[in-house]
């Protein structure tokens, strides 16, 4: 990141970056790494940067960080259930925080995360679409790192990012989906091979073919697509 770039121009920058990223379909994943990376190009005295998301369990988690401070840094907030990170995501403005050992409003994690390198953090709510996704946080090993330049450039970009998650997350549910119809389709295609089956065996309609399948399937353990599978590769390939 050019550090020379008016401040218009470096959002652009970034922006740019960040709608190749969509285009090339990432994985939730891989776009958040990407993304912390592009956090700590884009505010120049950051010396670790991370995402914060809700997990599948519905807990908060450092779902991507630039390495293992950032983690602890963030570990010691979910476990205290204060700190700057989590402050910005539950009132969604963006916090500041000048000198970690020496700041009274989360005096827990202060106390804990005094020792650290870390002397200095920024975060930013992630919404989109009114809601509010996470959080992105930078942190510096100076005091008073981040100035109000920093500040906007880091709200600025957590909007743009959650704009981002959310789109490739929409992708990614709309690509299960579709997956998961497909193999719905499969599976009664084979369902309804093996009822023609039985039909032409048994010489009976349809329901009673059903009927059939769902009693032996029953008997053998297996379910009933497995069974009708089975029926519709040995009655296809009988010497295999």
């Amino acid at each position: 990141m050019n550090h020379d770039l008016p401040l218009a121009d470096e959002l652009a920058a970034v922006s740019a970056r960040m709608s190749g990223l969509l285009l090339s379909r990432e994985t939730v994943g891989t776009v958040l790494s990407l993304v912390t990376s592009l956090a700590g190009e884009a505010l120049p005295a950051t010396a670790g940067a991370g995402v914060s998301l809700l997990d599948e369990h519905g807990r908060r988690t450092t779902a991507a960080a630039t390495g293992p401070v950032v983690e602890h840094l963030d570990a010691l907030q979910y476990e205290l259930a204060e700190g700057p990170c989590l402050t910005a995501w539950e009132e969604r403005h963006v916090v500041k925080v000048d000198d970690i050992a020496r700041d009274v409003r989360w005096p827990r994690w202060a106390e804990a995360a005094g020792g650290s390198e870390m002397r200095s953090a920024l975060s930013a709510p992630m919404v989109a679409g009114g809601d509010a996704l996470g959080a992105i946080k930078v942190y510096g090993r100076e005091p008073s790192a981040f100035g109000e330049r920093e500040e906007y450039l880091l709200t600025m970009f957590a909007a743009q990012s959650a704009i981002l998650l959310a789109n490739v997350r929409s992708y990614d549910n709309a690509r299960r989906l579709s997956e998961s119809l497909a193999d719905t389709m499969r599976g009664r295609d084979v369902i309804n091979m093996a009822k023609g089956i039985v039909m032409a065996r048994e010489r009976v309609g349809e329901g009673t073919a059903f009927a059939v399948l769902a009693r032996d399937s029953h008997e053998e353990n297996k379910s009933l697509r497995d069974f009708a599978g089975a029926l519709v590769r040995s009655t296809v390939h009988p010497d295999r």
